[in-house]
C-alpha cells in the first residue's frame, strides 16, 4: 500500500496539471471500487473546478465549490494525467475529464486500480468524511512533537512501533517508516509504549520527521505497484536501514537484524542498537 511519500508525491505531481482547471465530465467504468462509488461524484463534480489538491493521511481530496472528492490508491492504484486520447487499459476504472487551455490540450486525470482495494468517495462543503474523523496530526505539521507522543502512550502496553502507526495518534506513519524512525531513534519496536520516556519520544518525532521529509524529497520507496503521476521513480527504497533487510547486517552495528511480527506485520530491528 503506498505510504504518506507516496501520496504526497502524487499529490504535489498531479497540483500543476489539475488545478483551478473544470471537471468536463466524469467516466465511471464501473460503480464501485472497494466501496460503491456515490452517485454525488458523476452529478455534481462535472461543471466545478477544482480549487485544491490536498491530502489527509493517506487520502487525496479534490476540492471544488459543490464538494470534494475524496481518493485512497489502495494496495496498487494510481493516478495519472494523460492526454483524452491515450486508450484505456484494463483496470482504468474512472475519468475525470478536465478542460484544456488549448485545443486540444484536453486531459482526463485517470484512476487505475488493479485490486481495486481503492475508493472513490464525495465529502460535502463543511463536512468531514467518516474516514477522516478522529485522525491524529499530520507527522510533518507544527501539531506533532515528542510532547505529543509522550502524552498520548501513557499507561499503554502496546507495542511501540503499534502506537506509533496508530492513525488515531499520529497519521500516516506506515509500517516502512515506522520501522527506520525506530532504528534511527534507537528504540526497540517491542519496548511498551507507556515505557518510552519524554526524551526518547522527543527524538522519535524528529525521526520520523526528518525521514518522511526525506522519502518525500526522494519520491517515496516506490514498492510493489505503485506508479508517481508522471511515472517516474522513488529512490528512498535503497536508503532503507531496516525495513525489509531481516537478517542483513545492521547499517550500524553489523550484528544481523531480526525479524518478526507484531501486529499482523513484518518488523525489523537491531538488538543491540535498539532498546
Amino acid at each position: 500500500m503506498p505510504e504518506l511519500p507516496e501520496v504526497e508525491t502524487t499529490r504535489t505531481g498531479l497540483a500543476p496539471h489539475v488545478q483551478g482547471r473544470h471537471v468536463r465530465a466524469v467516466v465511471l467504468r464501473r460503480p464501485d471500487l472497494r466501496w460503491p462509488i456515490p452517485a454525488e461524484v458523476a452529478d455534481l463534480l462535472p461543471g466545478q473546478r477544482i480549487l485544491a489538491v490536498r491530502r489527509r493521511a493517506k487520502y487525496l481530496l479534490l476540492d471544488t465549490a459543490a464538494g470534494s472528492a475524496l481518493l485512497h490508491l489502495g494496495m496498487s492504484g494510481s493516478l495519472r494525467v494523460l492526454p483524452a486520447s491515450t486508450p484505456v487499459r484494463d483496470h482504468d476504472h474512472v475519468d475525470f475529464v478536465l478542460d484544456g487551455s488549448r485545443p486540444g490540450s484536453k486531459r482526463v486525470l485517470r484512476f487505475n486500480d488493479p485490486r481495486r482495494f481503492g475508493c472513490l468517495l464525495w465529502q460535502p462543503p463543511g463536512e468531514t468524511h467518516a474516514l477522516l474523523q478522529g485522525l491524529g496530526p499530520e507527522p510533518l505539521s507544527d501539531d506533532f512533537d515528542g510532547d505529543h507522543l509522550f502524552a498520548r502512550s501513557r499507561g499503554r502496553s502496546a507495542p511501540v512501533k503499534a502506537f506509533l502507526m496508530d492513525q488515531r495518534i499520529v497519521v500516516g506513519v506506515g509500517n516502512i517508516y515506522a520501522a527506520e524512525a525506530l532504528h534511527a531513534a534507537g528504540i526497540s519496536p517491542l519496548r511498551a509504549a507507556g515505557r518510552v520516556s519524554r526524551e526518547r519520544y522527543r527524538l522519535l518525532a524528529g525521526e520520523v520527521r526528518r525521514i518522511l521529509d526525506h522519502a518525500i524529497r526522494r519520491g517515496g520507496t516506490t514498492l510493489r505497484d505503485f506508479l508517481a503521476p508522471d511515472g517516474a521513480p522513488g529512490y528512498f527504497e535503497q536508503e532503507l536501514s531496516a525495513y525489509g533487510r531481516g537478517g542483513e547486517p545492521c547499517p550500524r552495528c553489523g550484528r544481523p537484524l531480526r525479524q518478526a511480527a507484531i501486529g499482523q506485520r513484518a518488523t525489523v530491528w537491531c538488538g543491540r542498537c535498539q532498546r
